[in-house]
């Protein structure tokens, strides 16, 4: 009976998420209930409560790491974007030529993400983007270009993707063996849709006469290039501190924010407190996504709830025998990824399947890195980039499933079986 209830609160809350926009309810309050309902679903039924409470706080442990990792790398990019430090990335890609810039905004979505993560990565182009493109049709393609590559560029970095960098802190995955064996098919599912969309667009792009900057304050262009580089390397920094350290990747990710925090106090000292206060790292907390870290704690809370109830265990053996083979099961996560959020399908996995059944750095886990983080392309709502595209820019679902979803599609597959080859030929 209490599996049963379970489930269905699970379910509920689910498909609540999925219908955020339908509902007008904001998914991360759903979450949060939604998590709360499961335990006490558990802890109702339970013979020894404080069983379930240890439980309770052994999983909140795991997913406090996500959280605070999320919390820090959401401040670090905003501390940049408060100093204009993407201008440089707007300058770089203003150009008339068609070609020249769709190919620039791909590759600088490709590989931005996977050092900011994709949901950051494809706020940051949209702006720019916004600040660039005159037409809404030609806007609207490029956007659909970023939601792929930005996607594509965070599946073979351990902190471009929320789901790579929870299989990385979930010890199924290292930071240079993924990026190694996924890397490859992540470029091909980012450069035949370049090719097409490139295609697709068939008149000369239109360009406004001038991008807009920041006026709320007087930065300098020392300071501006100072963060901007001291973000980027302190995000860099934080798989090669867990390499070396073996602490958890959010310390690494601490101790970067700490320095920014103090080189930003040392720069601005002198200027006005309202000055300041806008470029301070007290101003970036203010104006992180906290929502966003807060559906991520009750999603993964609902799902910690189904490990503890012992369902998701019997989910997987249910799954083999009804698959049996892994490549197709992950391929199969991939495409769910597109209708369901790819965060807790990737979570239930890492409960379903021990580290005894597929150990670190098994061809499951890399495999799934991959399909996770670029089959939620074939969706707008399928990603945290296309969910924020939608949001923001009022980008109808039909149009996307009718002029960028079956682009998205022909890039997953291709990569999926340039990854598959690959790790026949290489091992």
């Amino acid at each position: 009976m209490m599996t049963f209830i379970l489930l269905i609160v699970f379910v509920l809350g689910y498909f609540a998420v999925i219908l955020e926009h339908y509902i007008h309810i904001n998914k991360s309050a759903t979450a949060l209930i939604t998590a709360v309902v499961c335990w006490l679903v558990i802890v109702l039924y339970a013979s020894d409560k404080m069983v379930v409470v240890e439980n309770l706080s052994h999983h909140l442990g795991a997913i406090s790491e996500i959280v605070f990792f999320l919390l820090g790398a959401m401040t670090i990019v905003e501390i940049i974007d408060a100093h204009d430090g993407f201008q440089n990335i707007a300058e770089t890609i203003k150009t008339n030529n068609k070609t020249k810039l769709v190919w620039l905004i791909s590759f600088i979505s490709f590989f931005l993400s996977a050092i900011l993560d994709n949901l950051t990565c494809t706020i940051v182009m949209m702006s720019i983007l916004n600040k660039l493109i005159k037409k809404q049709k030609t806007k609207w393609l490029l956007l659909g270009l970023v939601i792929i590559a930005s996607n594509a560029g965070g599946a073979w970095s351990p902190i471009g993707d929320v789901t790579t960098t929870m299989l990385w802190i979930g010890k199924q995955i290292t930071p240079f063996n993924i990026i190694q064996k996924t890397f490859l098919a992540s470029l091909v599912s980012m450069l035949i849709p370049t090719l097409m969309i490139n295609y697709l667009i068939k008149e000369k792009i239109e360009l406004k006469i001038s991008i807009e900057k920041n006026l709320n304050f007087t930065s300098s262009e020392f300071e501006r290039n100072l963060i901007f580089y001291l973000g980027i390397a302190g995000l860099l920094f934080v798989p090669v501190f867990k390499t070396f350290t073996h602490l958890p990747p959010y310390m690494g990710m601490f101790f970067s924010l700490g320095i920014i925090w103090v080189v930003t106090e040392l720069i601005h000292n002198k200027k006005h407190q309202h000055e300041k206060g806008l470029l301070s790292v007290n101003h970036a907390l203010r104006k992180i996504d906290t929502p966003s870290i807060l559906f991520f704690l009750g999603i993964l809370m609902s799902i910690a709830s189904l490990e503890s109830a012992g369902i998701l265990p019997k989910l997987a053996d249910k799954l083999n025998n009804a698959v049996g083979n892994v490549s197709l099961v992950a391929i199969f996560i991939g495409l769910l990824s597109s209708v369901f959020d790819n965060v807790p399908l990737v979570a239930a996995l890492q409960s379903m399947y021990s580290l005894k059944d597929f150990p670190t750095d098994h061809y499951f886990w890399e495999l799934l890195a991959y399909t996770a983080g670029t089959g939620g392309s074939c969706l707008i709502i399928g990603s945290a980039s296309g969910v924020a595209v939608m949001g923001m820019e009022r980008i109808d679902f039909f149009w996307y499933l009718k002029k960028i979803s079956w682009i998205a599609l022909i890039g997953f597959f291709s990569g999926a079986l340039v990854f598959i080859l690959q790790h026949k030929l290489m091992g």
